[in-house]
């Protein structure tokens, strides 16, 4: 009990210290030991890190899982699974859920009507991109968000712990650098003190300032002042180099953890570009399956698509009509561009969306913004239509427009 009570006025006491050198700092009224500019800039560098890691690291989750409640509930079954020890079980994405519910439409609306089978189409291909979209979450999460998380959790609480123990070791030097050049001052002021013992007569009357320094120590007129002040120089001294000893090892133990700084660059530069890549294959893979799709349905609704543009019904109704036009042998494979004439009538102005390189001399490149004029020829792929700009006249791919009234 005795050494607890001890121990317990001991930190206090260093408490007490830190406290007061530190308000003495913030005064004005006490030096402080400066760090090395090698050593501000590695500070510097760390607490950048930790602030922008700590900013992508939360985008990210926001971007992987948009909504908050969603992801407040996520991460709430995160850590009941781990405390449990258990592998959490596998959510259903909203795309998946979507095309479940588009299955299920389509099973009471009939399969075989044109809408419950377009749902069906849908509804798969809905799965798909959830599927690839929960894929691309895991990749994620284990490539990316987790190094950032095991930084922020692991190594950042570290250097910080590291950090204030260096500050606390740092007002310890500074309290003592202070005691010595009080002790300093009060020895030399004792020493300047005379001794009264033997010259002054019994009846002389001490000074103020000599009888209050007497009154502070149990010597006889200050006799033995400058062997006491001696004594506590002697003992300033040896704590202000143990005070500096620790400081110079916590000091290095701290550099060490914040030149490993740049080693957590290169790890979260290696964990960027594989995010990247996991990003890239979903993106493409969501673009294959929804052009899948759009080919699926524009090959099922052909004349549908075709109405759309102001085809002529009676042009496509007489065979023989469409033999001996000039544009009814188009083929995507062998395309006479110059032998095409837009309509009378059924041509539309069409924004592009993207840019596009036209992959032979049958086919128009394209800039995103730009406007250009559309029509669409008889026997010609639904995914394609004829576009002018200009003089120039090619094929352009539906995909890339967004048609105009």
């Amino acid at each position: 009990m005795d050494f607890s009570v001890k121990k317990l006025a001991s930190d206090a006491g260093v408490f007490f210290s830190r406290a007061v050198q530190f308000t003495q700092e913030n005064l004005g009224q006490a030096e402080k030991t400066e760090l090395d500019a090698h050593f501000e800039n590695l500070l510097a560098r760390a607490d950048c890190t930790k602030n922008w890691t700590e900013k992508i690291f939360r985008q990210t989750e926001y971007l992987l899982q948009p909504n908050p409640i969603d992801h407040t509930g996520a991460r709430i079954e995160e850590f009941l699974y781990e405390k449990l020890d258990r592998k959490a079980p596998s959510r259903p994405t909203n795309a998946e859920l979507l095309g479940h519910y588009m299955l299920e439409a389509a099973k009471d609306f009939g399969p075989g009507t044109p809408y419950g089978s377009t749902l069906i189409k849908v509804g798969e291909c809905q799965q798909r991109l959830g599927g690839a979209e929960r894929e691309f979450l895991q990749t994620s999460a284990i490539s990316f968000l987790t190094p950032l998380r095991n930084f922020l959790e692991g190594d950042w609480r570290t250097i910080s712990k590291e950090r204030r123990l260096l500050e606390n070791r740092r007002l310890d030097l500074d309290a003592c650098k202070a005691r010595l050049k009080k002790a300093k001052a009060a020895e030399a002021k004792a020493a300047a003190v005379p001794d009264f013992q033997e010259t002054r007569p019994r009846n002389y009357v001490l000074s103020a300032s000599a009888s209050a320094t007497v009154s502070l120590f149990p010597f006889p007129c200050g006799h033995g002042l400058p062997q006491l002040w001696s004594e506590e120089v002697d003992k300033a001294e040896h704590e202000l180099r143990v005070a500096q000893t620790e400081f110079d090892r916590q000091a290095e133990v701290t550099r060490l953890l914040l030149e490993g700084i740049s080693s957590t660059h290169v790890n979260h530069l290696r964990c960027l570009h594989e995010f990247v890549e996991a990003q890239t294959a979903y993106y493409n893979q969501c673009h294959r399956v929804m052009m899948e799709l759009h080919k699926e349905l524009g090959s099922s609704s052909a004349d549908v698509f075709s109405s759309n543009f102001g085809r002529n019904p009676s042009a496509s109704a007489d065979p023989d009509a469409s033999a001996e036009s000039p544009t009814a042998a188009l083929e995507t494979d062998v395309l006479q561009i110059e032998e095409v004439q837009p309509p009378a009538s059924g041509t539309r102005k069409a924004k592009v969306l993207y840019d596009y390189d036209a992959a032979d001399t049958s086919e128009m490149s394209l800039l995103a913004d730009e406007l250009i004029t559309v029509y669409t020829v008889p026997g010609m792929d639904s995914d394609w239509l004829i576009g002018e700009r200009g003089n120039q006249k090619g094929k352009v791919p539906v995909t890339y427009l967004e048609l105009l009234s």
